[in-house]
């Protein structure tokens, strides 16, 4: 023990680490990939349908904010109930045009994965008109595309025997799309979860990579640094690679009839000279992860050389 811990309050500083991290958005969007496999097959058919999709696309993108303004459960969700708000109603076909250029551009990257993602947590309120869209109509909408899409290629392609192929791809593809969405939802769902907020501040590159200075996070009553960690990094995973060091170790499972396993699972530690602090206290001189938070705290992250 430090010998100088009982005059200044603090304990020795220790690393601390944190585990069961959620999938960052690419790795879980690689696993959902494997689970449904996409095949050279249903490349090929969904390939020989993209240009009469392509063609339909406009009347997909205007039908599909047609029909939720006409509908009274999604107009009051858009705040649409008196008519759609020109400028909203802009903001939202350009998304809707965006994602539907790169799904029919067949696009598989990291990237998109990160986008459906951070889409997902829009929807969730955390866009920048914090509307509300319950996950049944996120649903819903992947719905009314892939309806619209056997319309189109019925009308398009009548009898041609690619169509159901296409038609089984691009709903592998879309499964895909909203599972990422409703990722990203519910992890903006935990963060607005809680009996208190806790204000996390950011500094340095962090503001930069995160585009805030700043992130309110709730949490309950007895909660450890430990749970707002998570829900910020599972809310923010591209600053996992910044601020901690992942690491894989292995624990001890057993399976249904008693037999011991390995499983290898990563475990995610702070990267030396990285700072957190819980109303101006480093985290590591108190309890680490493990230190009690109470209403108006503020927990701040700061890069080396701060």
């Amino acid at each position: 023990m430090d010998p100088f811990a009982k005059f200044n309050g603090y304990k020795t500083p220790e690393a601390w680490q944190l585990e069961n991290l959620a999938s960052a958005p690419e790795t879980e969007w690689a696993r959902m990939l494997r689970f449904v496999q996409i095949t050279t097959d249903d490349e090929q058919a969904m390939l020989a349908t993209i240009e009469p999709l392509f063609r339909r696309g406009h009347e997909l993108v205007v039908g599909t904010y047609d029909y939720l303004r006409d509908q009274p459960e999604t107009a009051a969700i858009l705040g649409w109930e008196k008519g759609a708000d020109p400028a909203h109603l802009a903001e939202r076909r350009r998304f809707f045009t965006v994602w539907l250029a790169r799904l029919l551009g067949m696009d598989m990257s990291d990237d998109f994965a990160r986008y459906l993602f951070v889409a997902g947590k829009k929807h969730a309120a955390h866009g920048p008109r914090k509307t509300h869209v319950p996950p049944v109509y996120v649903s819903g909408s992947i719905s009314l595309v892939n309806a619209a899409f056997a319309r189109f290629l019925y009308e398009e392609m009548p009898g041609d025997p690619i169509v159901p192929a296409a038609l089984a791809g691009w709903n592998k593809v879309l499964t895909l799309h909203q599972h990422m969405m409703l990722t990203g939802y519910q992890v903006a769902l935990a963060v607005d979860s809680g009996d208190f907020p806790v204000e996390v501040r950011f500094f340095g590159l962090l503001r930069t990579i995160a585009g805030s200075q700043e992130l309110a996070i709730r949490v309950n009553q007895g909660a450890q640094v430990e749970q707002l960690l998570r829900k910020l990094f599972n809310y923010y995973p591209e600053l996992r690679g910044y601020v901690l060091e992942q690491e894989w170790t292995d624990s001890v499972r057993e399976d249904s009839t008693g037999t011991p396993w390995f499983e290898a699972t990563p475990v995610y530690r702070v990267r030396p000279m990285w700072r957190v602090l819980l109303n101006g206290k480093d985290i590591s001189y108190r309890d680490g992860i493990a230190s009690r938070l109470e209403p108006e705290q503020e927990l701040h992250v700061f890069p080396p050389g701060r």
